[in-house]
């Protein structure tokens, strides 16, 4: 691996169901590292398997990728089946003591996840979307980030812009497509290989490494015609608000 090479970091978390508001646990880890000289692909995914219910919050978009709404629903880490979320259930102490109980013991595995991947790859720089939060709950796993550049392209984007974009957004705004076989772009297209692209499913972690990396690559490389197409795209949003 060479200092081309570029880490992308994607977590999917939610409050235990019942729970405190503000106690986020991990269900998913996607770490995507992409080497630029040769174009590789590498994906590594992670993911809780606790026997706790978590509350997953999402967006509802139009196809500009604008939201419209927010929905919850309510996910079995173990078993994986969704439920309606109810907004006055409460767990008992017991219960929730019970859940942190089956949480904790996932600490080792995310670190271990992470560290094992950071020295297979060796990368300077990881590139987050919103990812304070992520990087945060990796850290309070006993993931050690200073020896990394984290570079949050949300933040970077707001700066240029003046405008806080949503990955939905500029999922729109790069035209990001994924066959199984290729990621595609306004002006990249990447192979992937078959180990990598059935970890790729639409409201994953590994779904939104790809649609960063991405929208990273689209905003490095092209910049102008990314900045221009972003600009257009805010346009169409604002004409159809105004419409309404």
């Amino acid at each position: 691996m060479n200092s081309s090479t570029v880490a992308f970091l994607e977590l999917k978390y939610g409050n235990i169901y019942g729970g405190y508001p503000n106690f986020y646990a991990i269900s998913e880890i996607a770490l995507l590292v992409f080497e630029a000289g040769s174009n590789r692909i590498f994906l590594e995914s992670w993911v809780n398997n606790a026997n706790i219910e978590i509350v997953s919050v999402f967006s509802q978009v139009n196809d500009l990728g604008h939201t419209v709404g927010r929905g919850k629903e309510v996910i079995n880490l173990r078993t994986r089946r969704r439920k309606p979320f109810d907004e006055e259930y409460r767990l008992d102490e017991r219960a929730l003591k019970f859940s942190f109980n089956q949480l904790r013991p996932t600490k080792m595995p995310i670190r271990n996840f992470l560290l094992k991947n950071f020295r297979k790859y060796r990368f300077q720089d990881i590139i987050v979307f919103d990812g304070r939060r992520d990087i945060f709950l990796c850290e309070r796993a006993g993931v050690d980030f200073r020896r990394y550049n984290i570079i949050d392209i949300q933040k970077d984007l707001n700066k240029e812009t003046d405008y806080l974009f949503s990955l939905n957004k500029l999922s729109v705004v790069i035209n990001f497509d994924y066959d199984r076989s290729y990621l595609r772009s306004n002006n990249l297209e990447y192979w992937l290989h078959p180990i990598a692209a059935r970890q790729i499913m639409p409201k994953s972690a590994a779904y939104d490494a790809a649609r960063l990396m991405m929208v990273f690559n689209e905003y490095t490389q092209h910049h102008d015609d990314f900045l221009m197409k972003a600009a257009l795209l805010l346009n169409r949003i604002q004409n159809t608000k105004t419409q309404e």
